[in-house]
């Protein structure tokens, strides 16, 4: 229903986090060169434990490979400095969301080439700097997935 596209991510057990996350939403989880890390470490495959058979991850050599591949429906891109917030923008199945590299966040021309009303962030204390990028693309994905009444999900 959705993708979470993570853009050269640095630290092994954010993804891990990341892939176990999509595996219990149902979404797509793309990586896109470079990687911070490779795929058989450690850190990663405890984050994600098991769940690395549940979600099809796939690579992509740049971020102009993963548009062209992929050809998303929409794509926003998750930055603190984002206009609008994600809890105020309407969000529709197929909807994809860029996430930047854990030290740097996504490049300025990534950022213009997106578009400002595709420039999405989460409030925080006036103090913070940024959220941790598992817990960042948790909260996005379950917004997003909540708008769509959770449709899949397991019914109790």
């Amino acid at each position: 229903m959705f993708s979470i596209a993570l853009y050269e991510p640095e630290i092994p057990a954010n993804t891990g986090n990341i892939i176990r996350l999509c595996a219990n939403a149902g979404a797509q989880l793309h990586l896109i060169k470079p990687l911070g890390f490779e795929l058989e470490d450690k850190k990663l495959r405890r984050a994600g434990l098991d769940y690395h058979e549940w979600v099809n991850v796939r690579q992509h050599e740049s971020l102009v490979d993963f548009i062209n591949a992929e050809q998303p429906q929409r794509l926003f891109a998750l930055t603190t400095k984002g206009k609008c917030r994600v809890s105020d923008t309407a969000f529709q199945a197929g909807d994809c969301f860029l996430f930047g590299p854990e030290t740097r966040g996504l490049p300025a021309n990534v950022l213009t080439d997106i578009g400002q009303e595709h420039c999405l962030y989460l409030p925080m204390q006036a103090e913070s700097r940024s959220l941790n990028l598992s817990n960042t693309v948790s909260i996005v994905l379950y917004e997003a997935w909540r708008q769509m009444d959770f449709l899949g999900a397991l019914v109790k």
